[in-house]
């Protein structure tokens, strides 16, 4: 059997941020985005199911062993804690394991657009990180909390699955839960978080209706609530989270909305070209009094043009980031393309400001997904 503990070290050591476990295959890591096969020989159906067991215990042992998709969290003192999901492939179990540092970073230390110290000071509302999975989105919100921790006498509970980044108190208090273990479930932790007298609520993913409905209700309540929802832009995450309701009730999710959102942060990573690794570029919205008219009114496709506007504000459009990359020579065009919400309107910008690019190869093909 592998040493878990060898592996995780090498992944850290190869500065990766996730291991794939499968039966059949080696261990794959991911290093700054790409998947590379390590040199270890393949795992056997059992390797894979012991090193796996390794990491759980108790109850979450009992549901993979049901046959059911696990998370749990994973330590090793002084290196790292992981984020691990357990899952059954052809009726074997693998593994993805993700690497969470054992230190918090901060907004200014990870280069997060400074809008962002002033979001985490709001006294109420409803702050919103997007993007697609591994982009960065739990770090964000880490920072964001060590920002209030530092500087707000408050108490911050946060509900997970599972707890990535632990918070040691400092000037606030902290009370971290996981689903599965502290409370059944993200709506059956905050049903009853009112009763622990939060100031702060951070809701790991609002992942369905219930959750998302206590979430906005929780922000409305007077409180400042902080999640994530994969989504890929402003516009786009008010109207998922609209449409998981029933018809009937969509306006209403839309007035509360209107009151309670205060901002949409939708981040991406995109491969660097000056040096080793990736660097983020954000989307960022402010729930401006426009805005929140135009959510209201169902106007959510005319909220681009707002953002566009209100750089007064902190806001910026994800292809102007990504188009400042360009040309700091951060990123290539072509990566930053692929990257972009709306590829056409990308490449006109660029023109101007880089003059013209050649056609990017399947670019006609991400047409087809665009606003």
């Amino acid at each position: 059997m592998i040493s878990l503990d060898s592996l995780l070290e090498g992944l850290v050591s190869r500065e990766g941020s996730d291991v794939h476990l499968r039966a059949g295959e080696p261990p794959v890591f991911r290093i700054h985005g790409d998947l590379v096969k390590t040199d270890l020989p393949p795992l056997s159906r059992e390797a894979v199911a012991e090193t796996v067991y390794q990491m759980m215990s108790g109850d979450k042992l009992e549901r993979l062993a049901r046959g059911e998709e696990v998370d749990v969290g994973y330590e090793i003192p002084g290196l790292a804690r992981f984020r691990v999901n357990a899952y059954w492939e052809r009726g074997w179990i693998s593994a993805a394991v993700r690497l969470i540092p054992l230190r918090v970073r901060t907004i200014d230390e990870l280069g997060l657009p400074p809008i962002l110290n002033d979001l985490a000071m709001l006294p109420r509302g409803l702050v919103l990180v997007t993007g697609p999975t591994g982009c960065g989105k739990s770090t964000t919100l880490a920072a964001m909390v060590d920002r209030i921790n530092a500087e707000r006498a408050v108490h911050i509970v946060t509900i997970e699955d599972p707890i990535e980044y632990s918070h040691a108190d400092k000037m606030a208090s902290v009370s971290q839960r996981e689903a599965g273990i502290d409370t059944h479930s993200f709506a059956e932790g905050l049903r009853h978080v009112m009763r622990q007298n939060p100031d702060i609520i951070l809701v790991g993913e609002m992942r369905d209706l219930e959750t998302i409905q206590l979430t906005v209700t929780a922000a409305e309540l007077g409180h400042l609530v902080l999640s994530t929802v994969h989504t890929t832009d402003a516009a786009q995450t008010v109207d998922r989270i609209v449409d998981v309701f029933e018809p009937q009730r969509q306006q209403q999710i839309r007035t509360q909305l209107a009151l309670t959102l205060q901002a949409v942060i939708s981040q991406t990573l995109v491969p660097r070209v000056d040096r080793t690794g990736r660097v983020a570029a954000f989307e960022i919205m402010i729930a401006t009094p426009g805005v929140r008219n135009l959510i209201r009114q169902r106007q959510t496709h005319q909220i681009y043009a707002m953002i566009e506007s209100g750089s007064e504000y902190g806001m910026q459009l994800m292809d102007m980031h990504l188009l400042d990359y360009c040309r700091r020579g951060i990123v290539s065009f072509n990566q930053a393309l692929a990257r972009s919400p709306n590829p056409r309107d990308f490449r006109a910008r660029a023109s101007g400001v880089l003059g013209p690019a050649p056609e990017a190869p399947g670019e006609l093909m991400k047409h087809a997904g665009e606003r």
